[in-house]
């Protein structure tokens, strides 16, 4: 992975998070040399998933009130069943998404987590993917579905599960690397 020394990200989680999906992007953009933060609605821990069991916890950095998308290069969200069925209710996630879209930030979502970019309106005419079970969600919503590990689409970067996650990390460093993201209507 390329240096990303210099660069910020925030995950974005809750309790149910598919546990891989979260740590190893936190890990690999960390190696990389960004700072990343997870933040989640409320302070303390949040318990992963994973192979149908909870996992460990893991540490909030901040709370979702604390995130100011001007201070980031990208938003990462993971999926898991739970973690974005719950987020996807939370006005002030969904509100953050669309903030980070509006101002040209990457915004990556994997598995399941595309369901908070259909609830934040950005799939529309954008190419996605996402875990198969999904994949209508994402069609009703406009989106170009795909099956491919990952997919970009002017700094909106999708994935489809836990084994697309070199793939899916190595993407988001190359987006954050193009820089801002000036969209334009989708082709």
């Amino acid at each position: 992975m390329k240096d990303l020394s210099n660069k910020k990200v925030v995950i974005i989680a809750t309790d149910g998070f598919e546990h891989s999906e979260l740590t190893q992007p936190r890990d690999r953009l960390s190696d990389a040399g960004a700072d990343v933060h997870v933040a989640a609605p409320e302070p303390g821990v949040i318990r992963g998933w994973s192979h149908g069991d909870w996992a460990q916890s893991e540490p909030v950095d901040k709370t979702i009130d604390q995130v100011a998308p001007r201070d980031y290069d990208a938003v990462v969200l993971p999926g898991g069943q739970i973690n974005p069925d719950v987020l996807r209710l939370n006005d002030k996630v969904i509100t953050l998404i669309q903030t980070f879209w509006s101002e040209g930030k990457v915004v990556a979502a994997v598995c399941h987590a595309p369901w908070l970019l259909i609830e934040a309106g950005l799939v529309k005419d954008r190419k996605v993917t996402s875990y198969p079970s999904i994949r209508t969600d994402v069609i009703n919503a406009g989106g170009h579905w795909n099956d491919h590990p990952v997919i970009a689409d002017q700094g909106l970067v999708t994935s489809r599960n836990p084994g697309d996650l070199e793939d899916f990390c190595n993407k988001i460093a190359e987006e954050i690397l193009e820089g801002r993201h000036d969209r334009r209507e989708a082709a």
